[in-house]
């Protein structure tokens, strides 16, 4: 079984993540990061590369997709929060996503494209 981080290991490798735009979600232990690609096919690549890590450390991922936008949480839920896994995981998945966008301002919707195009339409 995972063990949660310790105040130590917070302090020493959760600021590096909210560089990044991982974001601590609010009444949880876990973090949080929002990507919008410049496609679906490239926020569907994203997923399918980070299904085949997320496997390969037998640790999955909280996410939704809607067209380009990729929202993921992180936790390890046998610890009941954040563990190493987590902080492994959230470094190989920013890695993956290479130059997308990251929404690092939480409190705003998630707008996606398929959205925005509309509005345009309209």
């Amino acid at each position: 079984m995972a063990a949660l981080l310790t105040v130590a290991e917070r302090a020493e490798c959760l600021p590096a993540l909210d560089e990044t735009g991982w974001r601590a979600v609010p009444d949880r232990d876990a973090i949080r990061k929002i990507w919008k690609f410049r496609s679906f096919s490239e926020a569907w690549g994203f997923m399918s590369r980070a299904a085949l890590v997320a496997e390969k450390l037998n640790h999955h991922p909280e996410w939704t997709n809607v067209y380009n936008t990729v929202d993921v949480t992180l936790t390890t839920h046998d610890c009941g929060g954040l563990s190493a896994l987590d902080l492994t995981l959230a470094r190989r998945m920013d890695k993956i996503a290479g130059a997308a966008e990251v929404q690092k301002d939480h409190s705003e919707p998630v707008a996606c494209l398929c959205e925005l195009h509309a509005k345009k339409g309209a």
